[in-house]
C-alpha cells in the first residue's frame, strides 16, 4: 500500500512556490521526514533538482512503494532512493555538501532534543549559503498566531507530551548557536509557515560551495 496524505496534497502547491523562489538550479536538497514521498514526486515534476526523501525505519515501505512507481517520471527533477534517517543519529546523516535540507510537518511531532538534532545536522551538511527550510505551524514567544494552532497544540501535547507546536523565535536562537541565520520567515495558507535558516558560520575544514 502506498500512504498518501491529505494535508500534502493541500500544501504541496505553496510550499513548491517557495522552493521555487529559494533554492538554487540543480540543488541537492535531502528531505527529513519525507513520510507519503508526495513533496518529493511534486517538487521533482516541476523544479530542476536533485531530491533525497528519507525517513525512520517504520515509514521508509511505503516511501520506497511510491518511489518506485514515479523515480523515472517526468519532470526536470531526479529523485533518488529513500534513505534511513533518524536525525538523532549523526552516522545516518547523508555527506554533504548541501544546497539544501527541507522537512515539513515534522518539528511538531519531534521530541525537543530531536529538534536540536535536526538543526545541528543540517549545520553539519550544508555548504555555506546552504538553506534549512522547515515547514508547519509556529508559535511566537508562545503566544499562537490562531486559535486553529493552539488547539492543535493542545491535541499534540496530550498525545504525548514530548510533541507540541514550537516556538518559531526559539528555533531561530538554536539555529543561530550551530550557525544558521535566519533568511526568511513566510506565512503560508492556513496558519503555517516557511522558516528559512542559511548557513553562514564558516570553521577550518568547512566543504566549499558547490559550483552551480
Amino acid at each position: 500500500m502506498i500512504p498518501y496524505s491529505e494535508a500534502c496534497e493541500r500544501n504541496k502547491g505553496p510550499i513548491l512556490e517557495v522552493l521555487r523562489r529559494w533554492l538554487p538550479p540543480h540543488a541537492r536538497v535531502l528531505e527529513v521526514g519525507s513520510g507519503s514521498g508526495q513533496h518529493a514526486v511534486h517538487i521533482c515534476e516541476s523544479l530542476p533538482v536533485r531530491w533525497q526523501p528519507s525517513d525512520r525505519p517504520e515509514s521508509l515501505d511505503g516511501l520506497q512503494r511510491r518511489w518506485a512507481l514515479v523515480a523515472r517520471g517526468p519532470g526536470p527533477g531526479h529523485q533518488e532512493p529513500p534513505i534511513e534517517l533518524d536525525v538523532r543519529r549523526p552516522e545516518q546523516w547523508p555527506a554533504g555538501p548541501l544546497e539544501a535540507v527541507f522537512s515539513a510537518n515534522t518539528a511538531h511531532i519531534m521530541a525537543w532534543p530531536a529538534v536540536l538534532d535536526l538543526l545541528a545536522g543540517s549545520a553539519r551538511v550544508l555548504a555555506a549559503n546552504g538553506l534549512l527550510l522547515l515547514y508547519g505551524p509556529f508559535s511566537d514567544d508562545g503566544v499562537h498566531t490562531s486559535a486553529s494552532n493552539e488547539a492543535f497544540d493542545a491535541h499534540l501535547r496530550s498525545l504525548d507530551p514530548s510533541m507540541g507546536v514550537r516556538d518559531a523565535r526559539q528555533l531561530a536562537r538554536e539555529a543561530a548557536a550551530v550557525g544558521l541565520e535566519t533568511a526568511a520567515d513566510l506565512s503560508l495558507p492556513a496558519n503555517n509557515r516557511m522558516l528559512i535558516f542559511r548557513r553562514h558560520r564558516l570553521d577550518p575544514g568547512d566543504p566549499p560551495t558547490p559550483a552551480q
